[in-house]
């Protein structure tokens, strides 16, 4: 299995991984962390794979992964500064440099279990480090080895990131699934 991952430049593909099964449906489309919450919160239905489109227009909001031409994983993926991790007092600041976050992974049921989630964790840190990224971060549960709820499983897991090279800055006051999250990171310069 060869998996190439690349900047999510296909909307149709991103809709894929993340935009609902029918069109009218409110589901998250990767735009809680992206955009303000008063703004995710008045979006609904086919005005959200619209927002999504329009983020494209301004670049690609994260990476895709494919199994030739399957798009089979995502992974969000922007500039801290351009997402509510900016402000959000939960997860705390290190520095002020101006360092990218990546915040969602997902991988299409039936491909999960083949290293895609570490693919594309790579690829958002390639991403990243060409856009000029000096570091990034993701916010992963800390579960020591516990399953995960597949419904938060999106953030990822300390693990995962460690395999990335990546090593904990900080804590946070952040839970997903019951599991508290740290901040992990990697320098890029």
């Amino acid at each position: 299995m060869s998996i190439d991952v690349r900047p999510a430049t296909e909307f149709d593909d991103v809709a894929t991984l993340v935009g609902p099964k029918k069109p009218t449906s409110n589901v998250c489309w990767c735009l809680s962390y992206r955009i303000p919450s008063k703004e995710n919160l008045a979006l609904h239905g086919p005005e959200r794979g619209q927002k999504v489109r329009d983020l494209m227009a301004e670049g690609p909001p994260g990476v895709l992964a494919y199994e030739g031409a399957e798009v089979v994983g995502w992974a969000a993926v922007h500039r801290r500064a351009d997402t509510s991790f900016a402000t959000n007092s939960r997860i705390p600041h290190v520095d002020d440099l101006d360092v990218w976050s990546v915040w969602c992974i997902r991988v299409r049921p039936g491909h999960r279990g083949q290293g895609i989630s570490h693919a594309l964790l790579a690829g958002a840190v390639e991403y990243a480090r060409a856009e000029g990224a000096p570091a990034i971060e993701g916010y992963p549960v800390d579960n020591e080895g516990a399953k995960v709820d597949l419904t938060m499983a999106y953030v990822g897991t300390r693990r995962l990131f460690e395999k990335a090279g990546f090593r904990k800055a900080a804590q946070t006051e952040s839970v997903a699934g019951g599991f508290p999250r740290v901040l992990m990171r990697l320098d890029l310069a």
